[in-house]
């Protein structure tokens, strides 16, 4: 990759696009592209194949999705499908059709069964059911993952998938019902302190296990992965041709991360549990042998990442 090649990274306002941002700024590429939802509509069609043969971008990143927790999930089920979908079907073909060099599509590791052999290893797919709160948001990824092998095998692209861990982050959305776990908990146990509560609710049992990923360290993986030349590439991801686990390969139970955002945060209540509200699968750590073949590993530790979190969420959100 050339530092002045042209790269449209779609999704830049978003936690993980705005990383992929500042790590190619850090990384001295010049031509980055980008465009705002009121600029451009990724979900319509005639939008997107217009701003492709404007730009004629060398390589695609797509990092914009619609995204949320297991409430978000549950309550705008056609919203997460729908668009996502669209989203990326129109973005893949489009760069095919303007003969993009290179594009990377950002999955989530909610792909893999609710029940999966622990770490999930990349032939894990397809392998299951999947969990019932986040199905429609998982067909969407699959389909982009699918997406992208079948364009390989047709047409001979070069389009390839990175499927990360539970990722967190600056830029996160830290929405009351809308966010994930790890910003939802920040966002409780700030307000708890702050307006002096004595305890805390957590949603389920505490008891299952997330694998939580730092996000630039997510934008380091994916600029690695997207950098490589195509014969390493395929040489690592033989024999199925598509997609690379990203994460730390290590989990911790929601209570202890609930214990730890408590502590950095400053809440010194009572943490309780409402047992009512759903768990989701009991543990979802990702096989991250085949990128760490590839010469690659995390470097930022969850409590370093929480503090870098908090300390973003305290002055901007």
């Amino acid at each position: 990759m050339n530092l002045n090649d042209k790269i449209y990274v779609a999704g830049h306002k978003g936690m993980v696009g705005s990383a992929i941002i500042r790590q190619l700024q850090s990384q001295r590429f010049t031509n980055l592209i980008t465009q705002t939802h009121q600029e451009l509509d990724l979900t319509n069609q005639a939008q997107v194949e217009a701003f492709f043969e404007k730009e004629k971008p060398h390589y695609v990143i797509i990092a914009a999705a619609k995204v949320g927790g297991i409430w978000a999930n549950n309550t705008y089920p056609a919203d997460f499908i729908y668009q996502n979908m669209m989203i990326e079907a129109n973005v893949v073909h489009a760069a095919y059709q303007y003969e993009v060099k290179r594009l990377l599509f950002l999955g989530s590791s909610c792909i893999y069964p609710k029940i999966a052999t622990q770490p999930m290893a990349e032939n894990a797919l397809l392998s299951g059911k999947l969990e019932p709160t986040n199905e429609p948001y998982a067909i969407a990824k699959i389909a982009g993952i699918k997406l992208c092998e079948s364009y390989n095998r047709q047409h001979g692209t070069d389009f390839r998938s990175v499927m990360p861990s539970n990722l967190y982050g600056i830029n996160d959305n830290f929405h009351p019902e809308n966010s994930h776990v790890i910003p939802g908990l920040i966002q409780r146990f700030h307000k708890a302190k702050i307006e002096n509560k004595a305890e805390v609710v957590v949603w389920g049992t505490g008891k299952i296990k997330r694998e939580f990923l730092y996000v630039d360290d997510m934008a380091a993986a994916s600029l690695f992965i997207l950098a490589l030349n195509q014969s390493t590439y395929q040489a690592n991801t033989q024999p199925t041709l598509s997609h690379i686990n990203v994460g730390t390969g290590k989990d911790i139970a929601i209570g202890e991360a609930s214990t730890l955002i408590a502590k950095i945060v400053g809440f010194q209540g009572k943490i309780t549990y409402d047992t009512t509200k759903p768990d989701g699968p009991p543990r979802k750590l990702v096989d991250v042998s085949r990128l760490a073949r590839m010469g690659w590993k995390y470097s930022i530790e969850l409590e370093e990442g929480l503090k870098k979190t908090y300390q973003w969420y305290k002055q901007n959100a």
